[in-house]
């Protein structure tokens, strides 16, 4: 049995380190993004024959972002090379394996640079944004050139342990809509097209 003292060093620290966590001063890396059935469906309606994916990169005005995320103090981090680009980049190749559209022997090549990465949890509203230039290139011809972005608000908390993690899937869904917005581009569309 935990004596009265041990008891009392012991939720001493355990409340640090729940406070700690809710004020921030946390790193944490994302889950990797994982396959919808609307973007898998609209792969297979908008690209006919497989694609290959190459490496995103970012922009200079996205550099400082895409190593991490500051949401109310604790930083978020990309799981691949700790790069939201390669976030991107993975989470536009999740979909496209669900739909068996990726091949990377493909001569059609989605590239891409990711342009604007940012989110907050305000005290009463939350902001995000996501932007990329997607390159379609065929046989190393370019055939696609576009930036598309996703913006999207929601209402935040006071609370850090309601507006952190309320961020977090606010901002991870941006890829998700992102990924959805290339493949319902008619220009990308006809791009893609054997």
């Amino acid at each position: 049995m935990m004596s009265l003292q041990t008891w009392r060093k012991f939720s001493l620290l355990a409340g640090a380190g729940v406070l700690a966590l809710l004020t921030g001063c946390a790193q944490v890396k994302l889950s990797p993004p994982t396959a919808s059935i609307e973007n898998t469906q609209l792969a297979r309606s908008s690209i006919t024959a497989p694609v290959a994916v190459a490496d995103f990169t970012s922009s200079a005005q996205a550099k400082s972002d895409d190593k991490g995320l500051s949401i109310r103090s604790n930083t978020f981090f990309s799981p691949y090379d700790s790069s939201f680009a390669k976030y991107l980049q993975e989470a536009l190749s999740v979909e496209l394996r669900s739909a068996g559209l990726l091949d990377p022997a493909s001569k059609t090549v989605i590239g891409g640079e990711l342009t604007t990465s940012t989110v907050d949890a305000g005290a009463s509203q939350g902001t995000g944004a996501l932007g990329a230039r997607f390159k379609v290139t065929r046989g190393g011809t370019a055939v696609y050139d576009k930036e598309l972005v996703e913006n999207d608000s929601w209402p935040s908390s006071f609370v850090g342990a309601i507006a952190i993690p309320d961020a977090v899937n606010h901002y991870t869904a941006l890829y998700r809509k992102l990924v959805a917005r290339l493949l319902a581009d008619e220009a990308f569309k006809a791009a893609v097209k054997p």
